[in-house]
């Protein structure tokens, strides 16, 4: 494995497309990202090439036998089926969160990648945050009461971004990341379309019965912004805890990783636990969808 070299393509050239070329162009030196090799990029626009990355076709990426992986950077909307596809072609894929839009196809992908022996992994560069690494130190150990964490930010297109318990699943990987497993004890979504606002409510219980709260809401010129507060036994949290900036850029940890798990450097139980994170972060957000959807029960 030391000298092998993973052929890469990027598919879908949005923000985090451009950052995945960048990344993959200016590897960090003996990093495992020194064994991937960027030999293109797919998208449905025409740029002919980026830096020196060229374009090619997906029809040439999915048969070509020098590529062995693949950046999935397009919209959510499409995540599923660009996954399938470069599983069936036998090639190992790297996902931005979330990987599908129901739990259901991120199960059957799951299933098909471990039968094809292919790598699946699903960014999740808010867990690589220096922010988010403080806030882990500062609650390892507490004993929770209550919670809650309000995510604000700009509009997104639901059509393309799916619903926002899928999209926002950055902040439920938060929660479960922190607080162990969640149920969803009620959920809610009130939105006001002339406005083209959009403010959704969950309600889970920790393993331990503790209430955490997870808002997320969005409206035109709402800032980008996480406010948490989370009460423990010993006193409450409110603020996010200082932290430096990191020198590794947050997509560049997120390569590293994914090269790691292709030269078989991530242990088995660090794999089945995130496995198992990602699929429950799915099925919760399944079951968010499905509370918000149904008609409100009237109480007698």
């Amino acid at each position: 494995q030391i000298n092998k070299m993973f052929g890469t393509v990027v598919v879908g050239v949005g923000i985090a497309g451009l950052a995945r070329i960048r990344d993959l162009m200016n590897p960090m030196p003996s990093s495992p990202s020194e064994h991937l090799k960027l030999l293109g990029f797919v998208s449905r626009r025409s740029f002919g090439s980026i830096n020196e990355a060229k374009q090619i076709s997906l029809e040439d990426a999915l048969r070509s036998k020098e590529i062995h992986a693949a950046f999935i950077s397009t919209e959510n909307r499409s995540h599923e089926e660009t996954i399938r596809m470069f599983l069936e072609a036998g090639k190992h894929v790297l996902v931005e969160y979330p990987m599908a839009l129901s739990a259901k196809a991120a199960h059957e992908l799951w299933e098909m990648a471990e039968q094809k022996d292919k790598v699946l992994h699903v960014e999740h560069i808010e867990l690589l945050t220096e922010e988010y690494k403080q806030l882990k130190k500062e609650v390892a150990g507490k004993d929770l009461v209550k919670g809650t964490l309000h995510f604000t930010g700009s509009v997104l297109d639901e059509k393309k971004a799916g619903f926002p318990a899928f999209s926002g699943i950055a902040r439920l990987t938060w929660l479960i990341d922190l607080f162990g497993d969640l149920t969803v004890t009620s959920a809610t979504r009130e939105e006001q379309k002339d406005k083209n606002y959009s403010r959704m409510t969950v309600h889970f219980q920790t393993a331990n019965k503790k209430p955490l709260t997870w808002i997320e809401e969005r409206g035109p010129g709402m800032r980008r912004e996480k406010k948490i507060n989370f009460c423990f036994t010993s006193g409450c949290l409110e603020n996010f805890p200082q932290a430096p900036r990191s020198a590794v850029g947050l997509f560049m940890q997120d390569q590293n990783l994914f090269a790691k798990k292709l030269l078989g450097q991530v242990s088995k139980e660090e794999l089945a636990a995130e496995k198992w994170r990602i699929l429950r972060c799915l099925d919760l957000a399944e079951a968010i969808q499905q509370h918000c959807e149904q008609p409100e029960k009237i109480s007698s």
